[in-house]
């Protein structure tokens, strides 16, 4: 299981890149090799300024269908179009081309409530 160390992680098994006032969201490899071979995603929320723990998609495997949770608060600036065409991206570089969307961070200091890697790997057992 690869983690980065200059990410951020949450317990639903989100990863959180931050740059700026943006931060690039995904999930991680830990989460996709738990779903298995992924076949779609669903995010339809593009434009829409959602809380954090509000659910901004969905991730569908071959065994079952999981909620996207926000890590943070913002609007949804951008969605990753790839993954219409090649969801299996999320399989194979969940951490590059892999992503899922892009936010404008509303509140700087929900950065704070995210884990670091070592918080994480407690969290999955590793």
């Amino acid at each position: 299981m690869t983690l980065p160390d200059n990410l951020k992680y949450t317990k639903d098994h989100e990863w959180i890149r931050v740059e700026g006032n943006v931060a690039t969201i995904g999930i991680t490899d830990f989460a996709q090799g738990e779903l298995g071979d992924i076949v779609f995603v669903e995010i339809e929320t593009l434009g829409e300024t959602l809380g954090a723990g509000d659910v901004f998609g969905t991730v569908e495997a071959v065994k079952t269908v999981s909620d996207l949770f926000m890590p943070l608060s913002g609007e949804i600036i951008e969605v990753n179009e790839e993954l219409e065409g090649q969801p299996e991206i999320i399989n194979s570089d969940p951490y590059e081309k892999g992503w899922m969307i892009k936010v404008n961070i509303d509140n700087v200091k929900e950065i704070e409530n995210l884990l670091s890697v070592e918080a994480y790997k407690e969290v999955t057992g590793q």
